[in-house]
């Protein structure tokens, strides 16, 4: 029996292969992007894994599938082709739109929560828009569809929604020192 090996050593210097065989230094945009997107699907991971509501859980499980088809898009140069489209967006947009219906009016900016799953959530945020941010850069160099970079941005807003709902009112506003 053959023994597969997680290791093979090529990327010993420094460099990693893409989808189709291509390699490129681990410091490349590119791998930044997606490998931030990697990170972001380990806590979006932690996240369903701190919630009991399987609607929400199932919701980040098909949001985790998305995460991974982008970022095997930007593995892949050359690739034209975005397998997210309008629908996926109009999804988390949906979901968006369906959490803020029985939230409060949003007057200030909240500091980061006290909650374990609502802070699970704001960090799942904050390495989104990183991701964004690196894949917008990636975007400068080689050009990124425009639906991966709408799909983020709307994901760190259904992020950030999630946890206005796991925070169930008690939202810590910041007290703005001048006026």
């Amino acid at each position: 029996m053959k023994k597969s090996s997680i290791y093979t050593g090529t990327g010993d210097s420094g460099s990693t292969s893409l989808c189709g065989g291509t390699r490129i230094l681990k410091s490349h945009p590119r791998v930044e992007a997606y490998g931030t997107l990697d990170e972001l699907n380990a806590h979006l991971g932690l996240l369903a894994a701190s919630l009991e509501d399987t609607c929400t859980i199932d919701f980040i499980s098909k949001i985790e599938n998305d995460i991974f088809t982008i970022g095997c898009y930007l593995a892949t140069e050359n690739n034209e082709h975005c397998p997210i489209d309008n629908d996926n967006i109009k999804k988390l947009e949906q979901a968006i739109d369906d959490i803020t219906t029985s939230l409060p009016p949003l007057n200030s900016f909240i500091l980061p929560p006290n909650r374990e799953q609502s802070a699970r959530a704001n960090i799942c945020r904050t390495i989104c828009r990183r991701a964004e941010r690196a894949i917008v850069a990636l975007d400068k160099e080689n050009p990124v569809s425009h639906n991966a970079l709408t799909y983020i941005n709307r994901l760190s807003d259904y992020l950030f929604t999630l946890q206005r709902q796991l925070l169930k009112g008690e939202e810590k506003m910041w007290q703005k020192p001048c006026k």
